[in-house]
């Protein structure tokens, strides 16, 4: 039955591997417990392996930042959201941390640079973030909307979600921008694409091992080739064929 269940699933509804495993999670649950019970003799998952999906990690591209960035959005909590994105874009921190981020977090260093040092929501490590010149103009435009400690007057989630939604229409972003699209955007568009080391870009996430930032490190055509201009640029002069050689090639 729950093979054929699986199958009902992927093939007839043609459902993604981590849909179907959302639908079976429950049914999961209901047979463990009738097990438990003494209701059926034997857990018929024992033998059941569902298959898992590739998450998609999505982020934005260059120039979809830029609109996001450069558009009025003429209501001051639209605007809010749009600044909470970009800057979420431009540090890495997902929407909890910039929502408990305190005065105390930001950091100084004694060569005038502006820093972000706060433990993670989620799991507790430290990110170290030394800030980029957009994320300190916006630390410095929300200053006098500040309550208490807190940074930034981060609206609600479900506010955030709603006008984030808005924000990609107005802006003719196809994708269904989500607020954590920022974190993957500054690990891929603004950190790895730019030639930022992979360590570096860890330590900033707050991540417990390298592994988990490399799901970010997707390469793109266009870095493929930025790269591969530079590369011919440097080994110009220091690889290249003889004429003869040359004139043999063509000749074949």
């Amino acid at each position: 039955f729950i093979e054929a269940y699986d199958f009902h699933l992927r093939v007839e509804l043609k459902m993604k591997p981590n849909t179907v495993l959302r639908n079976i999670i429950p049914l999961r649950k209901m047979v463990r417990f009738a097990v438990n019970k003494g209701y059926i003799p034997t857990d018929p998952f024992i033998e059941y392996k569902p298959v898992r999906g590739k998450s998609v990690h999505r982020y934005l591209t260059g120039e979809e930042l830029k609109a996001i960035m450069s558009t009025d959005f003429h209501t001051y909590f639209r605007n809010l959201t749009r600044d909470m994105f970009v800057f979420s874009s431009f540090t890495g921190m997902a929407y909890a941390d910039i929502k408990k981020l305190t005065v105390k977090e930001l950091v100084t260093t004694d060569d005038g640079n502006l820093w972000i040092v706060s433990a993670r929501k989620k799991t507790g490590t430290v990110s170290r973030i030394r800030l980029l010149n957009v994320a300190v103009r916006i630390i410095e435009k929300y200053k006098n909307d500040r309550t208490g400690d807190k940074v930034f007057p981060m609206p609600e989630y479900t506010t955030v979600d709603i006008n984030l939604k808005r924000i990609a229409e107005i802006c003719g972003i196809e994708k269904n921008l989500t607020f954590h699209m920022g974190r993957h955007t500054f690990a891929s568009q603004v950190c790895l694409s730019q030639g930022v080391p992979i360590e570096t870009v860890s330590r900033m996430l707050g991540h417990r091992n390298i592994h988990t930032t490399q799901i970010y490190a997707t390469v793109s055509m266009q870095k493929i080739n930025s790269d591969m201009k530079k590369l011919s640029l440097r080994i110009a002069d220091k690889f290249s064929l003889t004429k003869q050689a040359t004139e043999t090639i063509n000749q074949q």
